[in-house]
């Protein structure tokens, strides 16, 4: 399977879905005028990656800021890693923070309160 590379625009994060690696990181900001569909083949990549997963994979989320339905969208996304971890794919995710920014603290919080998959939040040291 091929990997995903998306290049971040001002108001879009860098998606780099390294199918070689497993390691799916997503980082920036992301409010795009669309975000239903940008993420749109994000998911469907993501779809057809976890159904034939077979070694650990992290995901790696890093992100500054995301408008409403950014959140949403990345609440899909998680769902779909949950998901996998429910049927005993080994999974689990990283949410990177600045320890400047609370919001981003708080919705990863706020991500992690109702799941199972493994779920760290870690500082970003410089």
């Amino acid at each position: 399977m091929q990997s995903l590379y998306i290049e971040p625009t001002k108001s879009s994060p860098l998606v780099h879905l390294d199918a070689e690696k497993n390691i799916l990181s997503i980082q920036g900001q992301s409010y795009p005028e669309n975000s239903f569909q940008f993420f749109e083949p994000i998911f469907s990549w993501i779809e057809e990656y976890l159904q034939q997963l077979e070694a650990p994979c992290v995901v790696r989320l890093n992100l500054d800021y995301l408008n409403t339905s950014s959140s949403k969208c990345l609440m899909d996304l998680i769902d779909m890693i949950e998901d996998a971890h429910n049927e005993s794919k080994d999974v689990r995710i990283e949410w990177l923070y600045d320890p400047e920014n609370d919001s981003s603290i708080e919705l990863a919080e706020e991500f992690k309160e109702d799941l199972s998959v493994p779920f760290i939040i870690q500082e970003i040291k410089d």
